[in-house]
């Protein structure tokens, strides 16, 4: 990725594997944000996931995963505690295939109002919005969630804390 695509929100994603960094985001009443995305010609098609997106240029992981939540929620006042999770996934998306390495970081705050004020592009045709889930309203939803398995790694999270280790998910292939 080239330097001058950092920050331009133009979409750079050209193949191979993509970093990624993902926020699982908690409020006081420990819901959890997720985004509601589509393919972008086609709103039927569509998914919750947490917020988060590609490492640009020389930031870290834990750059990335701030940036990336301003930009698509507008909470800055954050702080960013353990890696929870890291799974493989590729997926199609917007009429090609994406392979992405994907680190999940916990989040708090206390901020409950969403303004995404820094999407790229294919991001404004793809994301619908946003909405906080309790995590019985994510185990009962009928609605597609990646990872898929996230109501019971976030029944696990809440119960019995951050693992000593990021807990390795198994690779989804769309």
């Amino acid at each position: 990725m080239s330097a001058e695509a950092v920050g331009t929100g133009q979409d750079t994603y050209e193949g191979g594997l993509r970093r990624v960094a993902r926020v699982v985001l908690l409020d006081p009443q420990d819901r959890i944000l997720l985004l509601h995305g589509h393919e972008p010609d086609d709103p039927a098609d569509d998914w919750w996931f947490t917020p988060g997106g590609g490492v640009e240029g020389e930031e870290t992981r834990e750059q990335a995963a701030l940036r990336e939540l301003a930009e698509e929620t507008g909470i800055t006042e954050v702080e960013l505690g353990p890696v929870l999770w890291r799974r493989r996934c590729s997926f199609p998306f917007a009429g090609r295939r994406w392979d992405q390495d994907e680190w999940y970081y916990l989040a708090r705050t206390d901020r409950t109002t969403v303004a995404a004020t820094g999407l790229t592009e294919l991001e404004r045709r793809s994301v619908a919005g946003a909405r906080w889930w309790t995590c019985p309203e994510l185990s009962r939803a009928h609605e597609t969630v990646y990872p898929t398995r996230l109501a019971g790694l976030l029944r696990t999270l809440l119960d019995e804390g951050p693992p000593a280790r990021p807990v390795i998910l198994d690779p989804e292939i769309v």
